[in-house]
């Protein structure tokens, strides 16, 4: 792979890249539009890992988004610095900034409501569905979709389809911005058995042939059929959130009093050692714990920042050539890969386990079944043209001009219909369940 087709400007959906504008140039353009986006800024009203509702300090998906984003830019414009030389004559640092922060906003817009749990749910609903012959007549590939379902892959999906240009290139970003985006260009057929991560894919069906026209004109190595390498950008956005989420975890973990404040400082200091802040050092006990952490967080984030830049210049021949192993966080200096691994042990034990985290989960479970029963059902009662009943025909309204054709594949309406549980906020996906069962919220 080569930097030169790799940052590519032209869009999807479009032959030639956009020409720039004073003060904006092609990949501003994909920032904007997916800020814009409805997807994107239903994501403040979605779970990142506690309920939304919990507290006011607590991240949703939207605040993770932005954050990862601005490590993201940092990231990208330190790289590009680093490696000024091999870029295109055309290209700054502040362009390889601009594509990962992007990426980065982006790589959570096709999360369904309830965060994780809520991809599981799915998946779950699915493998019951197959059990009622409700998958039959699709193939493999296409049941895999559905049993395998992805936040990303759903992603994906929304960006190249769902929003603006609806079927028609969706927000048409740059082709350098969907390669970076894409963590894992590859089908369900290989998220079991080869896929970078369990359950993990990047692509349905119904979007491969986008896929295989991103990956032609980024020059992505093909591995073997329906699997590409990734795109080497794709590293620091997968960085940026690795290094988010893993110190977020544990601010939101203090918010819900499920950590101790000095178990996070330490192991902080043990990152950023004698690199303290002069506004830490002037801190006294009156001060409080959240600016404490806010100040010492930042300080580390810049630590994490410039080791994972580090290691991305170190490893730019095999990230060039589609071969590095891992993530870029097990190619850090040991400080902070071991930073970033005590976070997430940290969070897995203490935080993950939370009881009111727990409850949170098993409501999902219950909403999405109503969910899916109910609009699945009315897709596939009004399947090759059959008249649907008084209930599913009202069901079917409700998605007014987005209800799947009744003579299409089932496939394509089962899609549909996902595209619009899993667009759902939290809180919209609750009332709708309540709503459904008749029990409606008191007056």
């Amino acid at each position: 792979m080569d930097w030169q087709t790799l940052l590519t400007r032209e869009r999807l959906g479009k032959p030639t890249h956009s020409n720039d504008e004073l003060g904006r140039s092609p990949f501003h353009k994909d920032h904007d539009r997916i800020i814009f986006s409805g997807a994107f800024r239903r994501l403040g009203r979605k779970t990142q890992v506690h309920p939304v509702s919990s507290n006011d300090h607590i991240h949703t998906r939207l605040t993770h988004s932005l954050e990862v984003s601005c490590v993201g830019r940092s990231l990208g414009m330190r790289v590009g610095e680093m490696i000024r030389e091999s870029l295109p004559q055309w290209c700054e640092p502040s362009d390889l900034g601009m594509v990962v922060q992007s990426a980065c906003l982006a790589h959570d817009i096709g999360n369904p409501p309830f965060g994780h749990s809520g991809e599981d749910a799915i998946r779950h609903w699915f493998q019951q569905a197959a059990g009622r012959g409700w998958l039959a007549d699709m193939s493999d590939s296409e049941r895999g979709d559905f049993l395998n379902f992805e936040g990303n892959a759903q992603g994906f999906r929304v960006l190249t389809q769902l929003e603006y240009h609806q079927f028609d290139g969706g927000t048409r970003l740059t082709y350098a911005t969907l390669g970076t985006y894409l963590k894992y260009p590859w089908t369900a057929r290989h998220a079991e058995a080869h896929g970078y991560k369990k359950h993990k894919f990047g692509c349905y069906q119904s979007e491969l042939p986008l896929l295989e026209n991103i990956a032609q004109k980024l020059g992505l190595a093909k591995i073997e059929d329906q699997r590409w390498g990734r795109h080497p950008l794709v590293y620091l956005m997968e960085a940026a959130d690795d290094i988010c989420y893993g110190l977020i975890d544990l601010e939101d973990g203090l918010e819900m009093e499920l950590l101790e404040y000095g178990e996070v400082e330490a192991l902080l200091l043990d990152l950023v050692g004698d690199d303290l802040p002069q506004t830490y050092r002037q801190l006294g006990p009156q001060d409080s714990r959240r600016r404490k952490l806010a100040i010492l967080r930042g300080k580390a984030i810049e630590h994490l920042t410039n080791a994972a830049a580090n290691a991305f210049v170190d490893q730019q021949r095999a990230l060039l050539s589609g071969h590095l192993t891992g993530d870029l966080v097990e190619h850090m200096h040991g400080p902070a890969k071991r930073c970033v691994q005590r976070a997430k042990a940290m969070a897995r034990e203490k935080i993950f386990q939370d009881k009111r985290k727990t409850l949170h989960e098993i409501g999902a479970y219950t909403t999405l079944e109503i969910l899916l029963n109910a609009f699945c059902g009315a897709a596939l009662e009004q399947h090759g043209g059959r008249a649907p009943s008084f209930k599913h025909r009202r069901i079917l309204d409700l998605l007014g001009n987005n209800a799947p054709d009744p003579h299409g594949p089932l496939y394509d309406s089962f899609l549909r219909m996902i595209d619009f549980i899993a667009g759902m906020t939290d809180s919209y996906a609750t009332e709708m369940a309540r709503e459904m069962t008749g029990r409606s919220s008191p007056v």
